[in-house]
């Protein structure tokens, strides 16, 4: 069987913290962990109800860097209805919130807006106050770790280990220009051990002139995630990871909902069972497996291309660039 790992970056807007003076912490957890819209909550929840609905367990990496400002309670609303229907969670860290946490800040004055801004000791202490966050708003210890704006280097793959953090997965071979600084390039498509850390790629497929396209639900159609996914099992991959958020369900202002990637999101649930090979995993119930070699992306189509580019016209015209 191949593992997907359906991973979920869910967390607050700091954009919106910042513009709020650091206030407006139920305006912030409506909008961007529930999601709400004027026809219905389509974040965490809804998400939870799709994955429940077609049997898919997934991954929440839960950042609780926002604690900084409205303490462990905000944390702990995130947290504790993922763990109640038996999803994952694991730890995600946007070091932003350093900018508005005030004396709250356990590097002092220090700020970064991604963590590979800091050194060694400086993100060894981010990751340890991270992760006591995270298991006082009740999840489990953390095995696996993703940074916010995929920003880490080598030094943060020595922190984990530091911290007792076995997988990380901020290499994202999909996105040529993204702020992570690991030294793995965009052939590093396997799961492989690096700087004391099992690095767990972000999957991709390939995209016209020789470049990749990663796995994420506002990059990809769903046809064009089938289509990867059914290489996957045929190519015999041990696992694959794709990325979402908690707020990609609505449109860029997140007032309302972005009806193309919701049909997206809905489809792709539907159609995982239909992929005979396939099974969706987490980190908890089974760990992504070392590999010896990059698989072979999903060969460029034409077709599956053109049809991306109308939807994303079409998308960015009625909801907004994402």
């Amino acid at each position: 069987m191949t593992a997907l790992y359906i991973t979920i970056d869910t967390e607050y807007s700091f954009g919106l913290a910042r513009r709020m003076g650091g206030g407006g912490r139920a305006e912030n957890f409506a909008s961007a962990i529930i999601g709400s819209t004027p026809t219905g909550p389509l974040g965490v929840h809804y998400q939870m109800d799709r994955f429940d609905a077609h049997g898919i367990k997934a991954v929440f990496f839960v950042d609780p860097m926002p604690a900084l400002v409205w303490g462990t309670e905000a944390i702990a609303d995130v947290v504790g209805p993922i763990v109640a229907r038996g999803h994952d969670v694991q730890l995600h860290l946007h070091s932003e919130w350093l900018e508005i946490a005030g004396s709250a800040n356990p590097l002092g004055t220090r700020t970064g807006g991604n963590l590979r801004d800091f050194g060694f000791e400086q993100q060894c202490t981010l990751i340890d106050y991270a992760r006591g966050v995270l298991i006082a708003a009740g999840a489990l210890a953390p095995a696996a770790f993703r940074a916010g704006n995929y920003g880490a280097n080598d030094d943060t793959l020595r922190a984990l280990a530091e911290m007792g953090i076995a997988y990380d997965t901020s290499h994202c071979p999909g996105i040529a220009l993204s702020e992570c600084q690991i030294s793995l390039g965009p052939d590093d498509r396997h799961v492989q051990r690096h700087c004391g850390t099992i690095e767990v790629p972000i999957g991709c497929i390939a995209a016209p002139g020789g470049g990749l396209r990663h796995y994420q639900l506002t990059a990809l159609t769903d046809g064009e995630l089938h289509a990867a996914l059914r290489h996957a099992v045929r190519a015999g991959q041990q696992q694959v990871t794709m990325v979402s958020h908690s707020f990609e369900l609505l449109s860029r202002d997140r007032q309302r909902a972005n009806r193309i990637v919701q049909r997206r999101f809905d489809r792709l649930c539907a159609g995982l069972a239909k992929v005979p090979g396939l099974t969706s995993a987490t980190y908890a119930s089974c760990p992504p497996k070392l590999e010896s070699a990059s698989p072979t992306p999903l060969p460029h189509s034409q077709l599956r291309t053109l049809r991306r580019y109308a939807e994303q016209a079409l998308g960015n015209a009625l909801y907004g660039a994402k």
